[in-house]
């Protein structure tokens, strides 16, 4: 038997790790055999055009606002476009096509943003930018219910978006018999919660207030510190010159405040 770390101390290693490649990635020298300009010229899947790929809708990072994609991860990325004097060109996608390297690595967009936690699998095949959002995960049921902990979750149908930590994080934790459903994005797993077709949910809790504001009857019963943190992604490998600009930006937003205004017109 192995014995498992707890989630914290496995986050925060994975996270370690990846965050020192994404710093070597950002910053790193050229290899043998690189030419100076793959190392500085920003490579674009569309001349004039950042493409982005992101899974809508999952408020309040991505969804659709008057026919147009807002959202915190959308206003962070218009900065990106902006430092790039480039348009911005959103296209919503599957997110395992995101975290599966597909849509980056077949070159349907130039970066992924689709609040979007770095884990080590994930770094096989994405390059991650620095960590831009703190996370964790939360359990979403019905008031009344009585379900607050992981352990009641014997015997109950708790839904999870595909592909996501939260799935994994169940699989890890919850009771042999937990009934666990994945849907293919937050909207079918929110819908199904309401119907009742669901007694738990298991979701990050930056979305989670989300849920619960949208139907009174839900509570966000716990929240589990799992460590996890958000970053943006350019194919494994392809795009180095695009994560230096990603990385810079994200730095300059910090540094001149913007970073928490966007956060504060998002979450208050």
């Amino acid at each position: 038997m192995t014995r498992r770390p707890s989630p914290a101390r496995a986050a925060a290693a994975v996270l370690s790790s990846v965050a020192l490649m994404a710093t070597l990635s950002a910053c790193g020298g050229s290899a043998s055999g690189e030419s100076t300009d793959a190392l500085t010229e920003v490579s674009l899947v569309f001349k004039g055009a950042l493409t982005v790929c992101t899974d809508m809708p999952y408020a309040p990072f991505e969804y659709e606002e008057n026919g147009k994609p807002t959202g915190f991860d959308i206003d962070l990325i218009q900065k990106v476009a902006d430092d790039l004097e480039v348009d911005l060109d959103v296209i919503d996608s599957a997110f395992d096509d995101i975290t599966s390297g597909d849509a980056l690595n077949n070159d349907v967009c130039d970066v992924a943003i689709s609040a979007m936690t770095i884990t080590g699998e994930r770094a096989r095949v994405l390059d991650f930018s620095s960590p831009y959002f703190d996370a964790a995960q939360a359990l979403i049921t019905p008031r009344g219910s009585g379900l607050d902990q992981i352990a009641e979750l014997d015997g109950k149908r708790v839904g999870v978006q595909k592909d996501t930590t939260g799935e994994t994080y169940l699989s890890d934790f919850a009771p042999d018999g937990t009934l666990v459903t994945a849907y293919d994005d937050a909207a079918g797993l929110q819908a199904a919660l309401e119907a009742g077709e669901l007694d738990a949910a298991m979701l990050d809790n930056t979305v989670s207030g989300q849920f619960v504001s949208d139907n009174p009857k839900l509570k966000l019963a716990r929240e589990f510190d799992t460590g996890e943190q958000y970053g943006m992604a350019v194919k494994k490998d392809g795009n180095i010159p695009l994560l230096r600009r990603i990385n810079g930006t994200l730095a300059d937003l910090r540094e001149n405040g913007s970073y928490d205004e966007i956060y504060a017109k998002y979450f208050g």
